[in-house]
């Protein structure tokens, strides 16, 4: 409860602090506060294009999620099993994380169109990410424990469950969840430039031709609520791997160190 009063009190801090920087400003174009922006927020939660654009946006970005996800881990597996297949994929990859999210925004709007743009921002995002996160972790698993898989003739199965993905939970956490952010990000910005019909994207762009910054702010928060709701749900699915522990509170284990 102290946690949750704690952070509460963070987020109202910051929200006093933006709201005080609105009435310094006193111009709604430049900046609106939060309650404007809550008000704006309420007036398009009641509409039907609302939940169209959420839905629209939503599940191109979280298939492309899922596709770059599911890719990048098997394309680390198959490279780390055949070293020369991981040494042809290196550079592409290597490329891929150091090509600006615009240049190939731009390239994907003329080879694929608006309509799935941010699907495929999304997965170009996120599968190096994960790649290299997957490659690292296979890299640091105990390769004693792997030797000892291979001289028992131990199954694949029972490997991954007790080896691999005990090593490589700690990895994908913090990957999953720079993946989660910036697939967000780019897929929106993405739409912003391709303006597909429906989108978040197209949503924010009109709000900026209209000088309607209450609603590019609620929006905005339409966008770190959906992020950050992902990120939290995909984080629990992630304590269902093998070699998780649910971690004691502090007090338990400062009772314990008394002990």
């Amino acid at each position: 409860m102290r946690q949750h009063l704690k952070k509460a009190g963070i987020i109202l801090f910051w929200l006093l602090v933006w709201q005080l920087v609105s009435l310094l400003v006193h111009n709604s174009v430049m900046l609106v506060g939060p309650v404007e922006t809550i008000k704006c927020l309420c007036r398009l939660v009641v509409t039907a294009d609302f939940w169209l654009s959420i839905w629209y946006t939503f599940w191109r970005i979280g298939l492309g999620f899922l596709c770059a996800s599911l890719l990048g881990i098997l394309l680390a597996f198959a490279g780390a099993k055949k070293l020369i297949l991981g040494e042809f994929l290196s550079p592409f990859f290597a490329a891929l994380k150091s090509v600006p999210v615009a240049s190939f925004v731009v390239l994907l709007l003329i080879w694929f169109g608006s309509k799935n743009l941010s699907f495929f921002t999304s997965l170009i995002v996120v599968l190096p990410i994960l790649y290299g996160s997957t490659r690292e972790g296979l890299a640091n698993n105990d390769k004693k424990l792997l030797e000892m898989a291979q001289v028992f003739r131990i199954p694949f199965g029972a490997k991954l469950h007790y080896i691999l993905l005990p090593g490589l939970s700690p990895f994908w956490k913090s990957a999953f969840s720079l993946a989660l952010g910036m697939c967000w990000k780019a897929g929106v910005a993405a739409e912003v430039i391709g303006q597909p019909l429906q989108s978040i994207g197209n949503r924010l762009y009109q709000a900026k031709i209209y000088l309607e910054t209450g609603d590019l702010l609620a929006w905005t928060v339409v966008i770190i609520l959906l992020s950050f709701g992902v990120e939290k749900a995909f984080a629990r699915l992630l304590r269902l791997l093998p070699g998780e522990e649910k971690k004691e509170p502090d007090s338990m284990k400062e009772k314990g160190d008394v002990a």
